[in-house]
């Protein structure tokens, strides 16, 4: 049992599953929109702006944005019914970012150009009348309250998360009638805060911490464990270290980016990384193998030619 002045639902896609453990009777309260992106080489857009087409063919925004050294294009807005831990892109997602990307860069992508391809899932505001397209559904957020004050929040998008965070804390002091606090957040830092950023420096997004990594890397020696990603073996040992890394999916997609930039190049290494990281945490082989299995499986979504077309 787990005991609390207050409770807060803030799971995403899956606050109607918390919603019903308190009421089984409460009325849907989310609609699920999935957004795909793909990842092209920074061949395709040799340039450090970005592109926003304010409209395309389905009447939403489309991006081109350099990132890591890639491009990352997208997005797409599709309604799902179920929502899911690993979500896959839709060959007619694919499709579209394609083909509405191909009308504005010089040399049209194809689909043996795109080098990983990923989705998510938003937990958009649940519209009230049915049938509403999910692209139409606002992106603010909004905060319910059920009988046994449970505190639940919905919509929003990662620009606003500080935002979303004061309203919750304003709205908890005001329901349990608690001592009204001030919020600091608005110019609050977030760790790794940096007052200078060189994007072309391959540790770049390591922010104030980068010199503790390049300092790792003295000490580990010239082990680069992927020249096109920039990988070395000393990241590794940090992200365990000073980021609480457990499995080889932590490492390639969540701290590294690996899988969201070159999904066979993540395969290629997921080996490497599993021997690493258990000479560091002092596992066997059986864990090392286990961890490899579990990487593929998941990485083969990332690869376009292993979705299923249709």
């Amino acid at each position: 049992i787990i005991k609390a002045k207050a409770i807060v639902n803030a799971t995403g896609i899956f606050v109607d599953d918390i919603i019903h453990m308190d009421d089984p009777k409460a009325q849907k309260n989310i609609a699920v929109s999935q957004g795909t992106h793909i990842v092209l080489d920074k061949k395709f857009l040799q340039s450090e702006d970005a592109i926003m087409i304010p409209k395309t063919s389905d009447g939403r925004v489309l991006f081109i944005v350099p990132w890591h050294d890639k491009l990352i294009v997208g997005t797409t807005d599709t309604p799902v019914q179920n929502a899911s831990l690993e979500p896959v892109a839709l060959e007619k997602e694919i499709q579209f970012i394609l083909q509405t990307a191909a009308s504005y860069l010089t040399v049209k992508p194809e689909r043996k150009d795109v080098m990983s391809i990923y989705a998510g899932l938003r937990p958009l505001a649940a519209p009230k009348e049915k049938g509403d397209d999910t692209k139409e559904i606002s992106r603010s957020h909004k905060i319910m309250v059920s009988p046994s004050k449970l505190f639940t929040i919905v919509g929003g998008k990662w620009t606003t998360y500080r935002k979303m965070g004061e309203d919750m804390i304003n709205k908890i002091e005001d329901d349990l009638h608690w001592k009204s606090t001030v919020s600091v957040t608005p110019s609050l830092q977030i760790h790794g805060y940096s007052v200078t950023t060189d994007i072309r420096d391959s540790l770049y997004f390591y922010g104030s911490d980068k010199a503790s990594v390049e300092n790792l890397i003295s000490e580990t020696g010239d082990i680069w464990i992927s020249n096109a990603l920039h990988i070395h073996k000393a990241q590794v040992i940090y992200s365990i270290r000073e980021e609480m890394a457990l499995n080889v999916e932590d490492i390639l997609s969540r701290r590294t980016r690996a899988l969201l930039l070159d999904a066979k190049e993540s395969i290629r290494i997921a080996p490497i990384v599993a021997k690493i990281m258990a000479a560091e945490m002092n596992k066997d082989e059986n864990w090392i193998d286990d961890q490899v299995i579990k990487f593929k499986d998941i990485a083969k979504n990332y690869i376009i030619n292993e979705l299923i077309k249709g």
